[in-house]
């Protein structure tokens, strides 16, 4: 019989958002997990009916929870502080069928750091297989504090809430997205900027309670910003490498800059993303689509 793992091990509150569904260790540091992709979802909604890349970088996010609490002995009271994360979707086998994909995962884990006993930073590499094809790579690296530690970090920012009232959204079309409630990104008078729009109450988002902006919220809004460039193309994201430098808050405008780069000779564009607050980087991304999904 296959079920999700417990969502408490992937930090998700609605069982409907958990996506693996179960792990085996094969080597020192390389696991086997599975995993399954719904054909309809209520925010990762298929793009040209290929599965929204972003379902990888979540199921890639969701690999190092579940690792570090399962097979690496991280307390479900410390805090993990993601570095970067990405992932390089194959759209030729990401196609919707008729069926959920089911997927097997191949992951290594690397920079393996202690303190002590306990686990105090990863990387690690994923490849995603659906019917024997690969149809997505990826990777994350991250650190684990206490809660202690994470206390001290962040002060008095523990229990921060969101800007209030939230701006204006983009009109849904423009960013890719069918609902107003998923819109991400708010217009300024600056052309190619926008401010992120923090909404807490978002049930996919904003899953449960937190101090900062998630970073899925910030690789979302690089997304939107890429499709904004230009509303009249699809815009399916297939590869994104985001760095994240510093904790952008809830409480505090954050803007998202694009920068559109030359397109290649095959028609793969690029766009550079970044989201700057109170005058500091927070996060970068560099995020690309085919020139067959124009």
């Amino acid at each position: 019989m296959t079920s999700t793992v417990p969502r408490e091990l992937v930090h998700r509150a609605a069982v409907a958002e958990v996506f693996l569904t179960g792990w085996s260790r094969t080597a020192e540091n390389r696991f086997a997990l599975t995993a399954q992709w719904p054909r309809a979802h209520s925010y990762f909604t298929p793009v040209n009916g290929c599965y929204d890349p972003l379902l990888a970088s979540e199921t890639i996010r969701q690999v190092g929870t579940l690792l570090s609490h399962a097979e690496f002995g991280v307390s479900f009271g410390d805090q993990f502080l993601m570095w970067d994360l990405h992932h390089s979707v194959r759209p030729e086998q990401a196609g919707v069928g008729a069926a959920p994909a089911d997927l097997e995962l191949d992951v290594i884990c690397s920079d393996i750091r202690r303190r002590g006993r306990r686990l105090a930073g990863m990387r690690y590499e994923v490849t995603l297989y659906c019917g024997g094809q690969v149809i997505a790579t990826g990777g994350a690296a991250f650190d684990c504090t206490s809660p202690a530690v994470y206390q001290r970090l962040r002060g008095d920012r523990v229990g921060a809430t969101g800007v209030r009232p939230l701006p204006q959204p983009l009109a849904p079309a423009s960013v890719g997205r069918f609902l107003t409630t998923d819109v991400v990104l708010s217009a300024t008078e600056r052309p190619l900027e926008w401010q992120l729009r923090v909404d807490e109450q978002h049930p996919v988002l904003f899953d449960h309670p937190v101090d900062h902006v998630p970073g899925m919220v910030l690789m979302e809004s690089a997304r939107q910003a890429a499709q904004a460039i230009d509303p009249s193309r699809p815009f399916l994201p297939t590869t994104m490498r985001s760095e994240f430098s510093r904790y952008a808050e809830l409480d505090r405008p954050c803007w998202i800059q694009a920068e559109p780069l030359p397109a290649a000779d095959n028609g793969d564009r690029q766009v550079r993303v970044t989201g700057h607050q109170d005058d500091t980087t927070v996060f970068s991304c560099l995020i690309g689509t085919r020139g067959a999904a124009e």
